[in-house]
């Protein structure tokens, strides 16, 4: 299945991590949102982003690979790829993005977002997945 996921990301305290070439990032303890897509096998890239010691390909697994970082859920969707930035775009009016993160292949502001209230993202995952 292709589609796009939302994880639900939990950090239980204040880190800084080097994100690729992003460089070192302050992480804030608090809950964070990470949209993503997959063409290809949609559930096997949600368990990847369980394990913590793999190849390090995207953003995303620089920051899940610290022991500090937990999922706490995750939401996908059967649909195309453009509903990955549709998303992250509306978050990116409510949220806070972490700049360029996980968006090296778009146009958006971030893929990453500090939650501000976590009603608002149950929300959208109710309405868009």
């Amino acid at each position: 299945m292709k589609g796009i996921y939302i994880l639900l990301i939990e950090i239980d305290k204040n880190i800084k991590i080097e994100i690729g070439s992003l460089g070192k990032i302050n992480f804030d303890k608090r809950i964070y949102s990470y949209i993503g897509s997959v063409q290809n096998n949609l559930e096997k890239r949600a368990q990847r982003h369980k394990v913590k010691n793999k190849k390090l390909r995207w953003h995303i697994d620089y920051l899940l690979k610290n022991k500090s970082v937990k999922i706490l859920k995750i939401l996908y969707k059967n649909t195309g790829r453009k509903e990955e930035c549709k998303i992250a775009k509306r978050l990116s009016k409510t949220e806070i993005p972490i700049s360029k993160f996980g968006c090296s292949d778009c146009d958006c502001k971030s893929h990453l977002f500090k939650i501000k209230n976590l009603k608002n993202i149950l929300n959208l995952a109710m309405e868009e997945l």
